[in-house]
């Protein structure tokens, strides 16, 4: 592992669907929280999906977060790795973590470590704000991942010894 990698990290979603901004909510809270804590290998981007011009910017990261709000059945939040993939799935959002990982592979020769922090969600509706029980999964999501930011070295153990 290189020693102060380069790390993005990049939350997804739509604000405006209530628990669907997770995401952007967990990089704002990280970003500030990085600003105090005076981490300089960080950055931010979120936005309402991925892009195939993400592939762009990730190539110059060492390691990628992506945070999504999630629909799968989970208890409250799970890191996973992603492995490269040219599978391009229909989903909610345009494309997957994974496509563009495998894009930044294939167009930059470059393949930054990546995972996906999924961030279990419970409505989906049309209006802002994110409901109380999500915040808690965001919360607690925060906490666990506070001491990998600052020690990414040890972000694949705990993929590993991850609760789901």
């Amino acid at each position: 592992m290189i020693k102060n990698p380069k790390i993005l990290i990049y939350g997804y979603g739509n604000p405006g669907r209530q628990d669907d901004g997770l995401g952007n909510l967990f990089v704002e809270l990280t970003e500030k929280w990085a600003k105090d804590e005076g981490l300089t290998n960080l950055s931010f981007d979120s936005n309402y999906q991925l892009n195939i011009e993400d592939s762009a910017n990730i190539a110059a990261c060492d390691m990628v977060i992506f945070v999504d709000a999630s629909l799968e059945t989970i208890e409250d939040f799970v890191l996973t790795e992603i492995t490269p993939s040219p599978k391009v799935e229909f989903s909610m959002h345009a494309v997957s973590a994974a496509f563009v990982v495998k894009l930044c592979n294939d167009i930059y020769e470059k393949t930054p470590k990546s995972f996906l922090l999924h961030l279990k969600g419970y409505e989906w509706d049309f209006k802002s704000g994110i409901t109380p029980k999500a915040l808690e999964n965001l919360n607690k999501a925060f906490e666990f991942m506070k001491p990998l930011i600052k020690s990414p070295e040890k972000i694949e153990t705990a993929v590993t010894e991850n609760k789901i």
